[in-house]
């Protein structure tokens, strides 16, 4: 491991040999850091702080102990960015990839690839691509067509659909048909609605579900993700809709105060068809490419 002068890793803790450490960082008994990872200055790693492969902690990041001793459960996931004077809170959960602004304070988990700021932080977007070396991976704001029709997005089997839009002096009416304009016949519903704007929804995929959103009254923006390549999509009006087969993470959040989103769902409720750790939805994701014939 590179050490600076002033660096200092108690008996016990687990810090890789190709990890660096700058001034007066600190790394207590029962913390880890992984392979590639950089600490800067002013930060200490408290007992049950785990740092993941190829994370960097900028300088003065404040990483809250737990109350009255014991590990801080605070965990790092890999690649993820972490700004300097920044403040996590014991317990948190900063996903793979996602990036915490300067000077954001960290109280709530931050799901994978997101990106938080402020006091308390928030999600105000997505980081541009998947990996540092993942060129294909490239973060995009699509638009929905202008004319009724559906559209193939690039990210596994997601596509937007423009519906029909009538305007009428009693009146307006969007409609969709199933099989038709849906690709699915669904067995379930659900609204969401009340959802504060610096709250995010969803933060899952589905084994065998099949979803389509529509946002049925203000607007939300909807992220996907298919493991490879990911898109945000602003749904706005009642003649938009997206698709979600199975096998595709999405997140909902930028919620308006009025917002209502109406999902289809293929399949009645069922726990066990959720997945809802990104790590082990890209597991399942690489089991299911070994499983593909050819």
């Amino acid at each position: 491991m590179q050490l600076a002068e002033t660096a200092i890793v108690q008996a016990g803790a687990r810090v890789s040999a190709t990890a660096r450490l700058g001034d007066y960082v600190k790394v207590y008994l029962g913390a880890s850091v992984g392979d590639d990872s950089v600490v800067h200055g002013m930060t200490q790693l408290w007992p049950g702080a785990q740092v993941g492969a190829n994370v960097i902690v900028g300088p003065g990041v404040t990483l809250a102990p737990a109350v009255g001793g014991g590990d801080c459960g605070i965990v790092l996931e890999d690649r993820c960015e972490i700004g300097a004077g920044a403040t996590l809170l014991a317990g948190v959960n900063i996903g793979t990839g996602a990036r915490v602004e300067p000077g954001a304070t960290v109280a709530q988990n931050v799901p994978a690839y997101a990106i938080v700021s402020g006091t308390p932080a928030r999600i105000t977007g997505y980081v541009e691509k998947l990996t540092p070396d993942d060129n294909a991976g490239w973060y995009r704001q699509a638009r929905f067509p202008a004319t009724p029709s559906t559209m193939v997005l690039g990210v596994g089997g997601v596509t937007l659909h423009r519906f029909k839009y009538l305007n009428d002096p009693r009146g307006d009416l969007s409609v969709g048909e199933f099989l038709n304009d849906i690709p699915f016949q669904p067995k379930r519903y659900f609204l969401v609605m009340n959802v504060p704007s610096d709250k995010t929804r969803g933060e899952h995929a589905h084994h065998r579900c099949h979803q389509f959103l529509v946002c049925v009254k203000g607007s939300c923006a909807v992220m996907v993700d298919d493991g490879e390549t990911r898109c945000e999509v602003l749904l706005e009006s009642a003649d938009m809709g997206i698709y979600l087969p199975p096998l595709t993470w999405g997140v909902q959040y930028k919620y308006s105060a009025d917002a209502v989103l109406l999902v289809f769902a293929s399949e009645f409720y069922e726990a066990a068809d959720y997945i809802r750790d990104y790590r082990e939805f890209n597991a399942v994701l690489a089991q299911s490419k070994l499983q593909q014939p050819g």
